[in-house]
């Protein structure tokens, strides 16, 4: 009796193990999610995906001329309607874990994006790795209408240039959508997002004649970083100042810069390596903060006439002139969110709690409005040259002669 009655109990144990694939779907019944954007109507949100057209990206040519994406876009109350409405135009369940970017509309994202990212945050079908970037005088609809040269689908043209540009310029920033949410609840860090503008005409960009000139009409490019107050958008950082925001938060992989030289021209540097310690202390009741930043770097171009790098001093000088450049830059982009926006963005109010969570009880309340924007910080830049290309000194000096 015992044998049987573990039998049947095996025998269901089984059945309730095999059960785990009844809800799959087969490729062939899902439309794939590759780009979203989310921009609001009035009181109503207004959702457009990009959807991948495997047969126009497949190995084989696509026979039907079409575009390799196809774009849904509908309007609700609320964005998880909207996002389900999309099923009276697409053929397919839109399926969302394959999620590349999300564009949210400027206009959007001055009137707050907190509603928006609870539903991001909250689904199943959403995974946190996709990454979240907010246009500039444009909605987010229209940015996911551009075609785009090389990369035929433009959501992997964005999610591929977001990382190049921040590996290999770095006036940009890749931001999921766990990183938002945890600067967003942070009480001493403020969010930023990547600025995408559309750089050109926007009703020829939509165009398959976009694609096949040598020079677009139309581009989508990377511009600048968004400041957030919470989960509102309240101001742009600069190409320049967005370099020193990434300088200090020590997220500059690669980028060039360059001096003057003495007698006119210019000396190109690439940076190779960077490393930034952040310390926040108090002194005499106050705050303060001290950024130490390393730079590792080569030479990579001379346009400067009589200037001999083979020299202990010309290299001294060099970098003397780049610790001095680099502090400069990063030391504007402390005074922007100081004084227009008053908004810490570099997580100067985290560095205090670290290093004194008892003064920061106090400190929190009114730590962006009046002790941020009061905040005295002692900037320290150590740059080293360490090769100077495949030649010393520049053959502009032998053509001088």
């Amino acid at each position: 009796m015992k044998r049987k009655t573990s039998f049947l109990f095996l025998i269901l144990t089984l059945g309730t193990l095999l059960t785990g694939c009844w809800n799959r779907k087969e490729l062939n019944e899902l439309a794939i999610a590759v780009g979203m954007g989310i921009d609001k109507q009035g009181d109503q949100f207004r959702v457009s995906v990009q959807v991948v057209d495997p047969g126009e990206v497949s190995t084989k040519k696509g026979v039907g001329g079409r575009a390799p994406a196809t774009l849904y876009t509908s309007e609700a109350d609320t964005l998880f309607e909207a996002v389900r409405k999309l099923t009276t135009l697409s053929p397919r369940k839109i399926y969302f874990s394959h999620l590349r970017i999300c564009v949210i509309g400027e206009s959007m994202a001055t009137e707050g994006i907190a509603k928006a990212l609870d539903f991001l945050s909250r689904d199943h079908e959403f995974r946190s790795d996709f990454y979240l970037v907010v246009t500039k005088r444009s909605s987010a609809e229209d940015t996911l209408k551009i075609m785009t040269p090389l990369d035929p689908i433009p959501a992997d043209k964005l999610f591929s240039s977001l990382e190049s540009s921040e590996k290999s310029w770095s006036p940009s920033a890749t931001v999921t959508l766990d990183q938002f949410i945890a600067d967003l609840t942070s009480e001493g860090k403020q969010p930023i997002l990547t600025g995408l503008q559309i750089v050109g005409d926007q009703e020829s960009g939509e165009t398959k004649k976009n694609v096949e000139m040598i020079s677009p009409h139309t581009r989508l490019q990377y511009s600048g970083l968004a400041v957030f107050k919470k989960d509102r958008l309240i101001g742009w950082l600069n190409e320049s100042e967005s370099k020193g925001y990434n300088f200090i938060l020590s997220k500059v992989k690669s980028s060039v810069g360059f001096v003057t030289c003495p007698k006119g021209g210019k000396v190109v540097m690439e940076i190779i390596r960077t490393h930034a310690s952040m310390k926040g202390y108090i002194y005499r009741g106050e705050p303060r903060i001290n950024i130490h930043l390393k730079i590792e770097a080569n030479v990579g171009e001379v346009e400067c006439s009589e200037l001999d790098l083979t020299k202990t001093n010309t290299i001294y000088d060099l970098q003397k002139k780049s610790e001095e450049k680099i502090a400069g830059v990063m030391e504007s982009a402390i005074k922007k969110a100081q004084k227009s926006y008053k908004a810490d963005i570099f997580g100067f109010g985290e560095a205090i709690h670290r290093s004194n969570p008892r003064a920061w009880k106090s400190l929190k309340q009114n730590w962006d409005n009046e002790y941020f924007a009061e905040l005295p910080v002692n900037i320290k830049v150590d740059f080293k040259i360490r090769r100077l290309g495949t030649t010393g000194s520049s053959f502009l000096n032998e053509m001088k002669k």
